[in-house]
């Protein structure tokens, strides 16, 4: 019933986006250069025709005038992140406190409207959400696809897999009496022990109308419990899940900062290993091996270490996490990048405040990777990670009319990325 409430009300929200995401007529669009991104090259002087939200052609700019002048811009395919978490975002500890004991699922609800667009506008026009209570995630899903409220196309796991005392079980850090009121969580609440109870946990996630898997295989940072590294799912317990999550088409994110496992979810044949932090040459060999997808989230990493020299910031259980964590996740990310290591593009935005995504370009460009190949990470490898390949993370012909622009050469100064002035999702105009 939370679930409803939260999709009714978001639903009510900003009820004069529907006109604004109407399907837009037919139009084009003169571009001063257009990156294309197969290719690693500017096209220069383009225009691009979209109708029915869809690109139609991409071909030189002639004498006619184009419907939206970018003249003077460069265009580039809409951003994709591959880990977001739209419905919160971090707090100091009080503040989070009073929060968890004050507020419920409506209040998230009233707030992710404003994370969703906060981000569209930022350029991210595709997102990947890994996990939310009270399906919540998939309720902003569906208002953002009716056109009740304006966000990116969001793609979403729905309710966290973890085992007992796991980085995803919410009853974490709850007092004995408290957590006898509460109960113990079930595997449709993401909390699983064992393969039988695995397979069930990925098929409530089914149910509940997710678009793929995600789960914890080792402890976690901002949760509370003493370990944000060790391993919390035994091999067949993954092996359950990966199995299970094929037969339902779903890819599965695994969450993982401890290099066991690491190893034992690559092993099991997961898509893709978010965070990361301690791999060593043997997780490298096993992503080349396997062709999973590393998705960094440096953003998250430096936040969290420079928050945790606040001392109010966060609690005492996660601030040391926090601390050792958070500074190793760039330098993983370059090690693995070097390696060959296929790279998708993620920040865990809501660790951090959502719309600062685009920092993670200069992270990833600092720690040795080139501005073309952090912009494929977050169109061409993400798409591909997605499963969308054929209709995201280009522009051209077929393609979703996604389309975002910026003054000035990005692959010169990737931080041009981060003051994004256009921005088109399915060929409608949300930035301009």
């Amino acid at each position: 019933m939370r679930a409803k409430s939260a999709l009714g009300l978001l639903l009510l929200l900003n009820g004069a986006a529907v006109a604004t995401t109407a399907t837009a007529a037919p139009q084009s669009l003169d571009c001063g250069r257009l990156l294309d991104v197969k290719a690693g090259v500017w096209r220069e002087r383009v225009t691009v025709v979209v109708d029915g939200g869809v690109v139609k052609s991409v071909a030189p700019t002639g004498a006619a005038k184009g419907d939206i002048d970018l003249s003077g811009q460069s265009c580039l395919p809409g951003l994709i992140d591959m880990h977001v978490h739209l419905t919160g975002e971090s707090h100091k500890e009080v503040e989070s406190l009073r929060m968890k004991l004050s507020q419920d699922v409506a209040d998230d609800a009233f707030r992710s409207v404003a994370y969703a667009e906060r981000t569209l506008k930022a350029g991210f026009t595709t997102v990947r959400d890994l996990g939310a209570g009270d399906g919540l995630n998939i309720s902003l899903k569906r208002a953002i696809a009716s056109g009740a409220i304006v966000g990116p196309r969001m793609y979403t796991a729905g309710t966290i897999i973890s085992t007992t005392g796991g980085h995803g079980d919410g009853t974490n850090g709850l007092s004995r009496e408290l957590g006898k009121a509460v109960g113990h969580p079930t595997p449709y609440d993401g909390v699983i022990n064992g393969p039988d109870q695995a397979r069930e946990a990925v098929r409530a996630r089914y149910k509940e109308g997710a678009d793929l898997v995600k789960i914890t295989a080792t402890g976690g940072v901002l949760s509370q419990a003493a370990s944000g590294q060790n391993s919390q799912f035994t091999d067949e317990e993954l092996k359950a899940i990966t199995a299970t999550a094929k037969d339902y088409g779903f890819r599965v994110a695994v969450h993982a900062h401890g290099v066991e496992g690491i190893k034992r979810a690559l092993r099991a044949g997961i898509d893709s290993i978010e965070h990361g932090t301690y791999m060593d040459d043997e997780a490298i060999a096993l992503f080349k091996k396997q062709g999973a997808y590393y998705v960094p989230t440096i953003s998250a990493g430096r936040y969290v270490a420079d928050k945790a020299k606040d001392p109010e910031f966060f609690s005492p259980v996660v601030r040391p996490k926090a601390a050792a964590i958070g500074p190793l996740i760039q330098a993983t990310f370059g090690r693995a990048y070097k390696a060959g290591v296929k790279i998708a593009f993620g920040t865990d935005a809501g660790v951090f405040p959502h719309g600062d995504n685009a920092k993670e370009f200069a992270y990833m460009v600092e720690a040795g990777m080139p501005a073309l190949e952090a912009i494929r990470s977050a169109t061409l490898n993400a798409a591909e990670l997605l499963n969308q390949g054929s209709r995201l993370g280009s522009v051209e012909p077929g393609y979703a009319a996604d389309i975002v622009a910026v003054s000035g050469d990005p692959l010169k100064d990737i931080s041009l990325l981060q003051q994004v002035r256009f921005v088109m999702k399915d060929g409608v105009v949300f930035k301009r």
